[in-house]
């Protein structure tokens, strides 16, 4: 046995076409992505198979060819674009004497770069520990040692079967802060429900803009840059809709294809907000030549963590870098709106966004008609504050007659705080007053 090789960033890209053509956009996004964890890319491999070889994944010509190329090249790193097995881990880092790292390692790694936050972190550890575990027979020679010497005989565990007991008690340690952390997130999304705030959730392929949408929209500052996985943190911010209605909206992470099962479920607390959101803004970079792939392989994690069948609205983004592409809202047979075609960065057809998004989530938004006296100074700059009022007319006695949309929650509340209008908003009494009043502001 060797030891496993010392670490190093100069990196030979490994890249097969298994069973078909791969596509011109996966090589630059595999080449980006290793770019992203930081390797320097000093040499590529290609070539194609109908299926992987058991042994060595590439064949055994094709693995001579990588082994001089590393030689030749003074590489340190192979970095596959593909998932592969422990055993063939092992196998290619005893021919090439360097360390190898697949697809789902080489995002661990970007993730583990990336991540800010404490539950972040968390999440992230809890994937590389999983993809750990099923790696631990490796090319380290003191994994295959028992114990020995004056004072360290033992019951004669061998050193592979302490680091799995200890992964396994790390791993459920994590677990169980992760699930204290998604209790917590329950707590505050029982909150949301109760004050009946829509979540909007932003989804969409890794570096296709959701960090620029969601800072031109809520000017929240978040991180945004033109790489892969700028942002992992999910961010939660009030969304201010056109016709007065409120929402909120929230930046999760990007998908990529073949996105690791690992952190999949090490991120589920994150994913949550996707799977109980009112309304999904899928954004797609109208810039990149292959929509339709990247389309499909967010659809595809969409289903994975249960939320294919949330409303959605397709957000085209990046309508700068086309030629003569203007902004616009498509709509489908039946008047729904579907599309809107935009540029974060520049703003245009944010209004259209808006405008769409208003439309889709306050289908549940009651029409009613109040009448208010000049007392009601208080009420009426409640009503204004979370409603959405489409007429105001003065009356003869100084009062007003109002025209307005607004949601279920905010009915109640209105009804708890002025009973005498009961009969206008079209409730009893006791329907209306199960909720503490809330002093207008």
């Amino acid at each position: 046995m060797i030891d496993r090789p010392s670490s190093g960033e100069r990196a030979i890209l490994v890249h097969l076409d298994l069973g078909g053509t791969a596509e011109a956009d996966e090589r630059e996004e595999f080449a980006l992505l290793a770019s992203s964890a930081g390797a320097l890319v000093v040499g590529a491999l290609g070539g194609s198979r109908k299926v992987p070889d058991a042994r060595l994944f590439i064949g055994s010509g094709k693995a001579v060819e990588l082994k001089d190329l590393v030689a030749a090249t003074g590489a340190e790193l192979a970095v596959f674009a593909h998932p592969l097995s422990p055993a063939q881990e092992r196998n290619l880092e005893r021919l090439l004497e360097c360390r190898v790292v697949d697809r789902t390692g080489l995002i661990l790694d970007i993730f583990a770069q990336r991540a800010r936050s404490f539950e972040g972190k968390l999440q992230v550890e809890l994937a590389q520990l999983r993809h750990l575990s099923t790696r631990l027979v490796r090319g380290w020679t003191h994994l295959e040692r028992q114990k020995g010497g004056i004072g360290l005989r033992g019951p004669g565990e061998t050193q592979l079967e302490t680091d799995r007991r200890l992964l396994a008690k790390r791993i459920a340690l994590l677990n169980q802060r992760l699930d204290q952390i998604q209790t917590q997130r329950a707590q505050g999304r029982r909150a949301r429900d109760k004050a009946e705030l829509a979540v909007i959730s932003l989804v969409g392929y890794t570096n296709a803009g959701k960090s620029t949408l969601f800072n031109r929209l809520t000017e929240a500052g978040v991180y945004e840059a033109d790489q892969l996985f700028a942002t992992l943190d999910p961010t939660l911010r009030r969304l201010a809709l056109p016709d007065g209605g409120r929402a909120l909206l929230a930046d999760t992470v990007g998908f990529v294809s073949e996105l690791p099962h690992e952190l999949v479920a090490a991120f589920r607390a994150t994913l949550e907000e996707t799977r109980n959101a009112a309304l999904l803004l899928h954004v797609v970079d109208a810039s990149a030549a292959h929509r339709a792939r990247l389309i499909a392989d967010v659809e595809t994690v969409l289903a994975e963590i249960g939320s294919l069948e949330l409303p959605r609205l397709e957000v085209w983004n990046k309508i700068d870098l086309l030629d003569d592409e203007p902004p616009r809202l498509e709509r489908d047979a039946a008047g729904t709106p579907v599309r809107v075609w935009l540029s974060a960065a520049t703003g245009a057809g944010i209004d259209l966004l808006l405008a769409a998004v208003a439309e889709l989530i306050d289908g549940a938004r009651a029409p009613r008609v109040l009448r208010l006296g000049p007392q009601d100074a208080r009420l009426r700059a409640w009503i204004f504050a979370h409603a959405a009022v489409l007429a105001d007319e003065p009356d003869d006695l100084g009062g007003s007659r109002l025209e307005i949309l607004i949601a279920p929650g905010d009915l109640r509340r209105l009804a708890a705080q002025a009973p005498g209008l009961a009969d206008q908003l079209g409730l009893d009494q006791e329907g209306g007053g199960d909720e503490e009043p809330e002093t207008p502001e």
